[in-house]
């Protein structure tokens, strides 16, 4: 099997795209699903950020699974203009609709509080308003014109998979020895 590198141009007119519950949805890429936020950050609250970026690493030091119904690849936070806007970037395996409705549930049920309360029109009651949540990070979507992978179209579950099968033929190679 030839894995090749691939990319994929995304159109700026959404018009066209298949419609979700909470806007179009985007085709999955090269690089799966994902979306990028850039948002102003409350005054004074970038330090909160980054406490909130230590909760939860130490949440995933407790529990190094609690996001994996995210089916995430990668998460980065980023601080720029002298701490007054955030940029949230995700890579995940789901589509925006089942994503953003899966985070919302996540952190209600985990205790564990979103750092966009930190941001600029965040809604207060996005715990029990799942459709403000969404409707704040459409808002605040900054989406992409081209994606790239270079193992194209390979979910988590399935590098996972590949890792662990490594990881066996290594040990019986090993004990060949």
């Amino acid at each position: 099997m030839e894995i090749r590198p691939a990319a994929m141009a995304l159109p700026k007119d959404t018009s066209q795209l298949e419609q979700g519950k909470y806007g179009p949805i985007f085709p999955r890429t090269p690089a799966c699903y994902g979306f990028t936020i850039i948002a102003k950050v409350k005054p004074g609250r970038a330090d909160a950020i980054r406490a909130h970026g230590q909760t939860l690493a130490t949440a995933l030091e407790a529990d190094p699974y609690l996001l994996a119904p995210l089916k995430l690849h990668y998460l980065r936070w980023v601080l720029f203009d002298d701490d007054t806007r955030f940029m949230y970037q995700g890579i995940f395996d789901t589509d925006f609709d089942k994503y953003t409705e899966d985070a919302v549930a996540l952190f209600s049920r985990s205790g564990v509080d979103t750092t966009f309360e930190n941001l600029e029109g965040f809604p207060e009651d996005w715990k029990t308003n799942p459709e403000a949540f969404i409707r704040f990070v459409r808002e605040h979507q900054c989406p992409s014109f081209i994606e790239y992978g270079e193992y194209p179209y390979v979910t988590a579950d399935e590098i996972k998979k590949a890792l662990r099968i490594k990881n066996a033929l290594s040990e019986m190679l090993d004990q060949l020895q």
